[in-house]
C-alpha cells in the first residue's frame, strides 16, 4: 500500500481557510508559461537547417562543400567539452557512491548488458545479411577495384592491433587525453581519479565539491553551445551532398535502405522490447531525445549529443552514479549501430565479391567483430576504420580490404544511421542499469514520459541540477 503525505501547505489551507483537502488537491493548477514560437523551437530549426542544408548540396554542390567549416566548427566546439564533462561526472559520480563495491557491481551490470545486446546487434546483422543478401548480383571483381582509396583506413586498421588498442587506452600525461578527446583514455584517468577520492574520503570532501561545481560549470557551457546545433546541421549537411551526392545512395539503395531498416527494426523490436520490460516506452522515449537525434543527422556523430544526453538522463530519473558510469562506457562498448552495420557490410561485401562464407566463418567475423568494435566511439567515420579492422584481423580473410571501395561512397549515410542508433541504445542502457540497480526514480520516469518536454522548451534552457543528488526509487508496502 502507497502511503501519501500531506503537504504542509494543504494542512494551512484548510486550517485558515477551510478549504477541505479534496478542494486543494483538485483546484485548478496555475497557468502554463506561454509558449515560445515554433520557430524559436531548437529542434525545428535543425530540421529546417538539415532541409536547407541539402537543397544548397543537391542545387549548388560547390557553395555546399565550402560550408563544411560550419559542420566542424560545432563538432569542435562541442568535443571540446566533452572530456572535461565525462572527467567531472564520472570523478563525482563514484566519489558520491561512496562504495567502490557498489561502483564495481553498477559497472559489471553495464558491461554484462552491453556485451548481450551487443552480441544480439551482431547476429541480427548476420541473419539480415543472409535473408535479403543486399550484395548479390553486384559480381564486383577484387582485381579491379582500387585499393587505395580506402589505404589509410586499412592502414589505421592495421596498427590498431590487441597489444596496440590496450596500450592505446594509457595516456602520455594526466592531461593529455583532454588534449587529445580520446575517451577510453578520459574513461581511464577519471575512474582511477574517482576510486582514489572515494579512498579519501572527508579529505577529499572539498575536491569532489569543486569537481562538481566545475561540471555543472561545464554543463552551463554546453547549453549556451548547442543553440548552435541549426547551424553545424546546415554546415554538415550541405557539405555531405555536395561532396557525395544524392546519386551514391541511389546506387547502393538497397544496402543503405537494408541497413536503415534493420536498425529501426532493432530500435522498435530488441531495444522497445528492452525498454517495456524496464517500464518505458520506446516510442516516447525517442520523442524525448528528438532534439539530441535531429542534432546526430546534422552532424552523424552521436559525441555532439553525449552531454545533453547525460543530462536528461537524469532528469529522466536515472541516478547520477549509474549516469556517470554508464554513458560514457556506453560511448565505447554499446555501439550497437556499429556491430549491426560491421556484419551487414561484411556480408554485402562478400556477396558483392561472390564469396560465399561457412558457419565458422559467421562464427569469426562475430567473435572479431566484437573486439574491433570496442573503442570505436562516436566520431563520424569510425564505423568505416572498424570495419576494415575486421575484415583485416579474420584469419585468411575471404573478403579483401579493397572491396571497400564499394561502400566507400555511402558510409557518410551509413554513418548517420549508425549514430542515431548508437545514441538510442546508449540512453536506454543508462535507463536499464539504473533500473537493475534499484536506484531509478519510477515515478518521474512515467512523468517524463507521459508529458514529454514541452514545445518550445529544451534541456540546455534548464539550470542543470547538483550533480551530487542521487535519484532514489521511494516506495512503501
Amino acid at each position: 500500500m502507497i502511503i501519501a503525505s500531506v503537504p504542509a501547505q494543504w494542512e494551512g489551507a484548510r486550517s485558515s481557510h477551510g478549504m477541505d483537502m479534496a478542494q486543494a488537491i483538485h483546484a485548478p493548477a496555475p497557468a502554463a508559461a506561454p509558449r515560445e514560437p515554433w520557430y524559436k523551437v531548437l529542434y525545428i530549426q535543425v530540421l529546417i537547417a538539415i532541409a536547407l542544408g541539402v537543397l544548397l548540396g543537391w542545387y549548388d554542390p560547390a557553395t555546399g562543400k565550402s560550408m563544411k567549416w560550419l559542420g566542424d566548427a560545432f563538432i569542435g566546439l562541442i568535443k571540446m567539452m566533452i572530456a572535461p564533462i565525462i572527467f567531472c561526472t564520472i570523478v563525482h559520480g563514484i566519489a558520491s557512491i561512496g562504495d567502490l563495491k557498489k561502483v564495481g557491481r553498477v559497472g559489471l551490470k553495464a558491461l554484462v548488458y552491453f556485451e548481450v545486446v551487443s552480441t544480439i546487434a551482431l547476429l541480427i546483422g548476420v541473419i539480415v545479411g543472409e535473408v535479403i543478401r543486399p550484395g548479390a548480383g553486384f559480381n564486383a571483381d577484387p582485381s579491379k577495384l582500387d585499393a587505395s582509396k580506402v589505404a589509410t583506413y586499412a592502414s589505421k586498421a592495421a596498427a590498431d592491433s590487441t597489444v596496440a588498442h590496450i596500450l592505446a587506452i594509457i595516456p602520455k600525461s594526466f592531461l593529455d587525453p583532454f588534449a587529445t578527446g580520446d575517451l577510453l583514455q578520459v574513461l581511464l584517468i577519471s575512474i582511477l581519479t574517482g576510486v582514489v577520492v572515494t579512498n579519501l574520503g572527508e579529505r577529499a570532501a572539498g575536491v569532489n565539491r569543486a569537481i562538481d561545481t566545475a561540471g555543472q560549470i561545464f554543463f552551463r557551457i554546453i547549453g549556451i553551445i548547442v543553440k548552435l546545433a541549426p547551424v553545424g546541421a546546415f554546415g554538415a549537411m550541405a557539405f555531405t551532398i555536395g561532396e557525395y551526392g544524392i546519386q551514391k545512395v541511389y546506387d547502393l539503395a538497397w544496402l543503405v535502405g537494408t541497413f536503415y531498416i534493420t536498425a529501426l527494426l532493432f530500435v522498435l523490436v530488441v531495444l522497445g522490447t528492452i525498454a517495456r520490460i524496464a517500464g518505458f516506452s520506446i516510442l516516447r522515449f525517442l520523442a524525448y531525445i528528438k532534439d539530441e537525434l535531429l542534432i546526430v543527422v546534422g552532424t552523424s556523430s552521436s559525441e555532439t549529443v553525449l552531454p545533453q544526453l547525460m543530462t536528461k538522463m537524469r532528469r529522466l530519473g536515472a541516478s547520477d552514479s549509474v549516469v556517470g558510469l554508464v554513458v560514457p562506457t556506453g560511448y565505447s562498448f554499446n555501439l550497437d549501430g556499429t556491430n549491426i552495420y560491421m556484419t551487414l557490410a561484411t556480408l554485402f561485401l562478400a556477396q558483392a565479391v561472390g564469396v560465399d562464407l561457412s558457419i565458422s566463418q559467421y562464427a569469426t567475423i562475430i567473435l572479431v567483430a566484437m573486439l574491433t568494435s570496442k573503442g570505436a566511439s562516436g566520431v563520424t567515420g569510425a564505423g568505416f576504420i572498424t570495419l576494415a579492422a575486421t575484415l583485416s584481423a579474420i584469419p585468411n580473410s575471404p573478403v579483401p580490404v579493397a572491396a571497400m571501395t564499394l561502400v566507400l561512397g555511402i558510409d557518410k549515410f551509413m554513418s548517420e544511421c549508425r549514430a542515431l542508433t548508437n545514441l538510442v541504445g546508449n540512453g536506454v542502457a543508462c535507463v536499464v542499469v539504473s533500473r537493475w540497480e534499484g536506484e531509478l526514480d519510477v515515478a518521474k520516469l512515467n512523468e517524463v514520459m507521459a508529458h514529454p518536454l514541452a514545445i518550445g522548451t529544451h534541456i540546455a534552457d534548464e539550470a542543470p541540477q547538483p550533480m551530487g543528488t542521487d535519484s532514489k526509487v521511494a516506495a512503501a508496502e
